[in-house]
Order: C-alpha cells, then structure tokens, then sequence
C-alpha cells in the first residue's frame, strides 16, 4: 500500500508555530485600555495546546498510524523517540540558556514524549479511556498537590526557563517541570495521549476529517459554556475573587488571555476555569477541541489538493529548527533600545520562516535540526529501524 504525506498535518503545526510566535511578538493586551488583544484572544493557549496534540499524532503515525507496529517493531520505535526526546531536551536546556522572555516549550515536549512511551503499544479504546481518565483526574491531582509543591520546594527558584542549573535542585525542577511551570506535563499529557487517539483514526478518511472539525468545535464550545455556567450562574467567579490570588490578579481579564501566573489555591472552583494556561480539565478540553478542529480542517483542506497550505505545511514540516530560530532572534529583538514595533517584527519573522521552510521542500530538503533528530533516531532504532515519517499514513 502507497503512502503519502498528509500535508494537512503539517499545515496544522505550522499554525500552532506560527501562533505561538504571535502570542511571543505581539501583545496580549491593549497597551491602552488593559483589554485582551485579538492575538490574546486567538492565539494564547491555543497555539501550544495545538502543538501538543499534533505532537501526539506524529506519534502515532511514527508507530503505525491506524494500522499500529507490533510488539518488537513498537519497542524500537521507543529506542528512536526516546533519543528524538533527549535532542530535544538538549535543544531546549540550551534555548532556557538564552536571555529571552519566552516560555521555552521544548524541555517539556522533551519529557511529554518520554512519558508517552508506554501508552505507544495500546489498542485504541484503551488508549482513549486512558486520554479521558488523564483529562478529567490529572487537573485535580495537580491542584491537591500544588499548594503542597509550592510551600515545601519552592519551584519558583528555577526563574522560569529550564537551564542546566537547575537541575542542582532536582526537586524543585520536577515540581516545576510536573505542576507548577508553565507547561505542567502532568497535565499536558492530556494533549499527548488525545493526540495519540487522533493519530490512530484513519486520518484519510473523509468521515473522520469531518468528525475531527465537527466535533472539535463541540467539544471546545461546550467546555466554555460549562465553565460560564458554573463560574456565574453557580457563583464560581466570586469565591476565586475572595481567594488571596483572586485580590492579587485581575482574573476576569487574565481568564480570556492567560492564567499561568496565578497561583490557583484556596478554593475548588479553580477547577471550574477553562480560560489559556489554566491547565484545567475544561481548559484542555477547549483547546484540544480547538486543536481537533483546525487538524480537521486543514486535512479537508488539503485532501484535494496537498499544496493547497503550501506555506504553513512547509513551516509546519520543520518546526523544530524554526521554532529555535524564532526564540535565538527574539533574544537579540528584545535588546533592542527604544523597543521595535511588535508588528513588523511579526510579519517581517513569520514572511522569513515561511520562505525558508519552502525554499527547504523545494530542495526536498529537511531542516537542520529535524535531519539530526531523525538520523539519531533511525541509529537507535537499529535493525529494522526505519521508519514512516511523522506525517504520513497509510490510504
């Protein structure tokens, strides 16, 4: 059976890279009036909840796609994304290094993989039991042990992006890396294991291209509104309002744009939120419909025509070397005095990256950094060890 790239996968983690460097560029609020900016709105916890579930569906299809590996072949599809993962780390731990105000998502995508590899080998329904259980029970899990992590290991010494040093304080760093960061894996395994699901449908099917965007939007509606309901109608709001992080924070702004600075402790009704970076069952399940939606979306799109998303495919195909590229000129960007306009600086970086993704298709080239991680792979794998790339299944 021939196979053959589906682009629309691609043109998806384009979006999500493309996304995540806007909420990096552009602000988030109107300098003027405090109000969420429409990158805010759009974009913030979006992006990167894209970018994990797309991770998660390159996962599966590096493992078979609807058709899974078997058991020998499986265990050396481990071997190869455990070293991916560790590059990826090591990429990561070297961009934390870098004076940037950027949340660096890669040292954190490095561990969500290396947790992921039990789950490669599950039959599909257990699988989806298993992504559900994670998105219901890991945001509670995380809030009773939170209030516990943040007065006995001080996870707020790490100062924001992983570097080498942090790991002299282990317990800590686990605590941040787990609960208490930016992008907590406890929960964001949630978006592993969901993507995993996806990627083990028949993603050429037109039934389950439409299911995907249909459903996708349902999912991502209903969260929202269940969360209104139980924030207004219910009194949630207020009782977050009465906890010490509620008087510190203007929470009805920051609940549409991103809460990753609050501390959420005092109260349960933390776990009735669903706006960006509140790491709660109903926030993921909003940005995973979300993310299921665009995947869906661009897989319609281009099922005619796989060139249709040229630009965002071709970025999409190479995100690891543009990602770290985009984080390297933003540490030179952020230097500079009197402050550059943030929309140019956007366009101007997002047009470059574009470009030099599809100069590297046409080429039939891959980027620097993915030829690295894909070579180190095929080594660990060993006999046998090749494999399909990440985003192609079988028709």
């Amino acid at each position: 059976m021939n196979q053959r790239r589906l682009t629309g996968i691609d043109a998806a983690r384009g979006i999500a890279l493309l996304g995540m460097i806007a909420t990096h560029v552009l602000p988030l609020y109107n300098q003027e009036t405090g109000d969420p900016s429409l990158t805010g709105l759009v974009f913030s916890g979006r992006s990167s909840a894209l970018f994990a579930v797309v991770a998660g569906v390159g996962l599966a299809l590096l493992t078979g796609g609807s058709e899974p590996h078997e058991a020998k072949a499986v265990n050396r599809d481990r071997r190869g994304i455990a070293v991916r993962a560790l590059i990826i780390a090591l990429v990561g731990l070297t961009l934390g290094g870098l004076e940037t105000t950027i949340a660096v998502i890669l040292f954190h995508y490095a561990v969500l993989f290396l947790l992921a590899l039990p789950f490669l080998g599950m039959p599909l329904r257990r699988l989806a039991v298993w992504a559900g259980a994670w998105l219901l029970l890991s945001p509670v899990l995380a809030y009773v042990a939170r209030d516990w992590l943040l007065r006995n290991l001080s996870p707020s010494d790490i100062g924001g992006n992983i570097t080498w040093e942090a790991f002299l304080s282990p317990a800590a760093l686990a605590a941040d890396v787990f609960v208490t960061g930016f992008y907590p894996v406890l929960q964001w395994l949630s978006y592993i294991l969901l993507g995993l699901v996806i990627g083990r449908l028949a993603l050429t099917s037109l039934p389950v291209q439409v299911g995907l965007l249909t459903g996708g939007v349902f999912a991502a509606v209903t969260a929202k509104l269940t969360s209104y309901y139980l924030l207004g109608e219910l009194g949630g709001f207020d009782a977050l309002r009465a906890t010490e992080s509620g008087q510190q924070w203007p929470l009805a702004r920051m609940l549409e744009v991103n809460l990753s600075s609050v501390e959420q402790t005092g109260s349960w009704w933390w776990l009735a939120l669903a706006g960006p970076h509140s790491n709660t069952s109903l926030d993921m399940l909003h940005t995973a419909g979300t993310a299921a939606a665009v995947l869906g979306a661009c897989l319609l799109l281009t099922r005619a025509r796989p060139n249709l998303l040229l630009p965002l495919s071709a970025a999409g195909a190479m995100t690891l070397t543009l990602y770290s590229l985009h984080v390297w000129v933003m540490t030179m960007v952020d230097q500079q005095s009197p402050p550059l306009e943030p929309m140019p600086v956007y366009w101007i970086q997002a047009a470059i990256l574009v470009v030099l993704a599809v100069l590297f298709q046409r080429i039939d080239a891959r980027g620097p950094l993915e030829l690295v991680t894909s070579g180190a792979s095929r080594l660990a794998r060993g006999k046998g060890g090749r494999t399909a790339a990440p985003a192609r299944q079988k028709r």
